[in-house]
């Protein structure tokens, strides 16, 4: 049986960052890549693991991306971002691509559409989107994207972000025939 909580009003205290990130791993999520090309032509992209499906009428996603972000601000505006599902295999990618510094897409493979939009390749999906709408919410915005067109490859298993760390899904075998 679990505990429940009794907190009351007058208890109240509230929640430190710590102790909300610890209790919000608790919760697996997907990884994805979201990128666009700058207007040098080089990719720009961050990481964002509050990435959902929205809507299929209109098909709508969304990501959540931190205030303190120095990159969203470079994204925000392109014609197209690019979203991709990071496989299992990219969790380097997803470092760097995290990384404050340094060349976030060094050894990555990846290509643009010709709208902008840069795509993680070999990603379990991949999605090219445009910036429906951004909703301030405490201390991110939560970014609704438009899907223009997509792409899924259901053999790669997608890297998950789960209690502060990374991890794979564990697809079961088919019973042994005997």
């Amino acid at each position: 049986m679990g505990t429940a909580m009794t907190a009351t009003h007058s208890e109240a205290r509230p929640l430190g960052a710590q102790e909300l990130r610890h209790a919000f791993g608790a919760f697996p999520s997907g990884v994805t890549a979201v990128a666009a090309l700058a207007d040098d032509g080089t990719p720009i992209g961050l990481a964002a693991s509050s990435f959902t499906s929205v809507s299929l009428d209109p098909p709508l996603l969304s990501v959540c991306v931190a205030h303190s972000s120095t990159t969203w601000p470079l994204l925000r505006d392109r014609a197209r971002l690019g979203v991709s599902v990071l496989g299992a295999h990219q969790e380097l990618a997803c470092r760097r691509l995290a990384a404050r510094d340094g060349d976030r897409f060094a050894g990555l493979d990846w290509h643009a559409t010709c709208e902008g939009a840069v795509l993680v390749e070999s990603a379990a999906a991949r999605f090219d989107c445009s910036v429906e709408r951004v909703v301030p919410a405490g201390d991110h915005d939560i970014v609704l994207l438009r899907i223009h067109a997509l792409e899924a490859d259901h053999a790669v298993t997608p890297l998950v972000f789960h209690a502060s760390g990374f991890h794979r899904i564990a697809v079961p075998q088919p019973p042994a025939q005997t």
